[in-house]
């Protein structure tokens, strides 16, 4: 084991964060006002009382982003933490499927699946996960090693107050994990100073770019779904999400600039 170098950890968050913003952005450049309007329930939106263009494509993209930045950040953080574990541990991204993180001490073997926060899966994504690992401990033991071998799902925030679970592995949350991985029980209150560096002038970018999208999908919703008076066209917009015609049939124009 190797002591922890915070000047490391920050030059690494520093180094990396622009990776996450990056994602971020091209996922809202990527995205497409005809595609996103499948992905909604239209009438959750009746339902709401939404009258306007903007309240739809806003509310339509601030779904998708959120969804999206949690796998992104999820996945920037997975690379942290193993990063942090390479240096104390020498831990090592794991080659076997389902399994993020292995490394050994005190002469156990423990294979890490990690995850954003403790909420991360229905009872079909937690049973996959456990066969991942049930399936990684026999491949560790017909290589011909004697380890000991530990599973472990490992969250990058929140709690679990129950680490020990049934199906013969621990979820460990939060400080737990950082704690876990790290050997520094203060490791997760000390990672927030380096993320927050040149933040504003990432988040500015992306607040741009975020206000170009919204303007031009309300152009693109009201000429599509909008009645001449710019009432919306609920039937159309229910057309366009539900309807058994083939999509490829319903025409979404884009605006004209």
């Amino acid at each position: 084991m190797q002591k922890l170098i915070l000047k490391e950890v920050t030059q690494y968050v520093e180094d990396n964060i622009g990776e996450f913003h990056k994602r971020l952005l091209e996922s809202l450049n990527d995205l497409s006002l005809p595609v996103i309007l499948f992905k909604k329930n239209p009438y959750l939106f009746r339902a709401k009382a939404f009258l306007t263009a903007s309240d739809i494509v806003k509310g339509l993209v601030d779904a998708f982003l959120s969804s999206r930045e949690e796998t992104i950040f999820g996945n920037w953080l997975e690379g942290l933490a193993i990063f942090i574990n390479g240096k104390v541990y020498n831990g090592r991204k794991s080659s076997t499927n389902g399994i993020d993180l292995e490394f050994e001490k005190d002469d156990i073997r423990y294979i890490v699946a990690i995850k954003s926060g403790p909420n991360w899966g229905n009872s079909s994504q937690i049973n996959k996960m456990v066969l991942d690992f049930n399936t990684a401990r026999k491949t560790i033991k017909t290589s011909g090693s004697k380890i000991s071998v530990e599973a472990i799902n490992g969250c990058c925030y929140g709690r679990d107050n129950v680490p020990v679970k049934i199906a013969n592995y621990s979820k460990l949350c939060g400080q737990r994990f950082w704690e876990f991985i790290s050997g520094d029980e203060n490791l997760y209150l000390e990672l927030i100073e380096p993320l927050g560096h040149k933040a504003k002038e990432k988040t500015d970018e992306f607040h741009e770019a975020y206000s170009k999208v919204i303007n031009k999908f309300t152009d693109e919703f009201t000429k599509n779904f909008c009645k001449e008076d710019y009432s919306i066209d609920w039937n159309k917009l229910l057309k366009h999400n539900s309807s058994k015609e083939d999509a490829d049939k319903i025409k979404i124009a884009s605006p004209k600039h």
